[in-house]
Parts: C-alpha cells; structure tokens; sequence
C-alpha cells in the first residue's frame, strides 16, 4: 500500500477533533472546499467512509473510529521526524482580549499547540490598553485585540465580533425598575459602548456589578444578578441573549485585530494557526 498523505491526515483529525470543516480549515489556514478534497481523497485512498456529514453536523464513521488513534499516532511520528535537527523550541507569546476569551477558544489553542511540539504557547487574556502596551514592550510577539477605534491603526482584520445583552434565562427586571448592569470598571470600551447605547435610548440603569474581566461579568449574568454587555462568543453557558426581549438598544460590532512582530519561520508558522482558528470560530 502507498503511504498516506500526511495532511490529508492532518485534516481528517483536525475535524474529528472539531466536528467542523470550517473549523479545521481555519486552523490549517486553508478553504473549506481543500479541506473536503484532502478527506474525499484519503477515503479513496483507503477504500473507507471516515466521516458522516449532515447539514447540522459531521460525527466519525465506525471506520473512522478505528482510524483515529492511528492516525494521531502518524501525525506525531512526522512531527517528531521534522523536529530531529531543529535546534531548541521557539517561543510564541499571543496577548488576547478577555471579550474573545470564550467556551471555545481553550479547545481550539489546545489543538494549535498539539501540532507542533516545538512551540511553546504562552496564552495572556486581559484588557486592550494593557496588551498594546505590552506588545509595544516587546513582552508579547503578537496579540489579538478589538479596534474601537482609529487610535492603532495596521493589524490584520481575522473578524468582526458581535456583542449583545446577556442574563440568565429566568432574569426578569421589575417594572420602573433601572436597569441592573454586570460591567467591568472604567476605563473599558465595551462598558463605554454599553453605556452609550442604554443613554442614547434614554434607558435609566444602574451598577449591579463591577468586576475585573469578561469571565467575572459573565458570572455574574450567569448568576441571575444583572444583565451584562457581553462578546457573543465570550458569554459563558448558562446565559441567554435578553437585549431583544427587553428593549435593549443593539451594540455595533468591532473588528478583532491580530498585530504582531514574530520572528523565526516555526513561531510564524505557530501564529498563523493561532489566526486561523479566530477566523474559524
């Protein structure tokens, strides 16, 4: 039997890994479309169905459960053979806004790290203000954070977020009450923004909770305490989008935004599968 192509490989355990095309293509920083043709091919190529795709969902055949640890095995015997005459490990230090911190995004670093063993990660969460300046330090190679505004200009654009109004499910405001708010204290841009839209409707409001970072806010929508202006990729389980339902003024969305300085081709490769799977979420 001929070998197996490797990336064709590389592609079926990442869509495994992620149940999604769209996904792993983001990850290899590919096409969907090149995704499909690596799987179809692989699948010819040893005469088995590895996958079953619906519209809602792609989920591992019987064959492709038994072809999975294998396949793992493979892609970490060529990883360790390209990695026989690299000198020592690189290091990549990615600052990301807390907004884009969401339910998702371990999974996703987790599975970018997995692929190159000769890259250490080193994950920052935390404001804007603080990781440009870090960045600008030259304490983080690369961070990914909202625009704002024109202030920082450049950057490669790998998003646009949406943000929206979140509670818990059986959250309910008692009538002529203000509103009770879950928000991170000044100066933060999205409270900034939030606040903007609940003035600009003449909507009364008042502090519920202030709390440092998205995942504190989200606890407390989670909680029942407060609604809370939040990235929807970021609001925790447990919460449900209320703005709608409520009369709540929509907030615009922001761009998110990947500025970086990396050196040496094993970080770049290391960071554009970082970007990639931004795009992908």
């Amino acid at each position: 039997m001929r070998p197996l192509d490797p990336e064709a490989v590389e592609a079926f355990v990442l869509v495994a890994d992620l149940r999604s095309f769209t996904r792993a293509a983001g990850v290899l920083n590919t096409t969907q479309a090149a995704v499909s043709l690596r799987l179809r091919r692989l699948e010819e190529r040893l005469g088995q169905r590895l996958l079953e795709r619906t519209p809602r969902q792609v989920r591992l055949s019987a064959a492709g459960e038994r072809f999975l640890g294998p396949a793992r095995d493979l892609i970490a015997a060529g990883r360790r053979a390209c990695e026989a005459f690299e000198e020592g490990p690189a290091r990549l230090a990615v600052g990301v806004t807390h907004h884009l911190v969401g339910p998702d995004l371990p999974r996703l670093l987790q599975r970018i790290a997995e692929r190159d063993a000769g890259v250490t990660l080193h994950l920052r969460t935390g404001g804007t203000r603080d990781l440009l300046e870090r960045y600008d330090a030259g304490e983080l190679d690369a961070v990914v954070v909202l625009r704002h505004d024109e202030s920082r200009r450049g950057g490669e654009v790998l998003l646009t977020e949406g943000f929206g109004w979140f509670s818990a499910p059986d959250f309910a405001l008692a009538s002529g009450s203000p509103l009770p708010l879950a928000v991170q204290p000044e100066p933060c841009n999205l409270r900034a923004m939030a606040l903007r839209g609940l003035g600009a409707a003449g909507i009364p409001w008042r502090e519920a909770f202030v709390g440092t970072g998205a995942a504190a806010v989200g606890a407390a929508a989670v909680a029942g305490l407060a609604v809370a202006p939040l990235a929807r990729r970021a609001a925790p389980v447990g919460t449900v989008e209320v703005g709608e339902g409520m009369g709540l003024p929509p907030l615009p969305g922001r761009d998110a935004v990947l500025h970086s300085d990396v050196a040496g081709d094993r970080a770049a490769a290391a960071l554009r599968r970082v970007a990639g799977a931004f795009r992908a979420m």
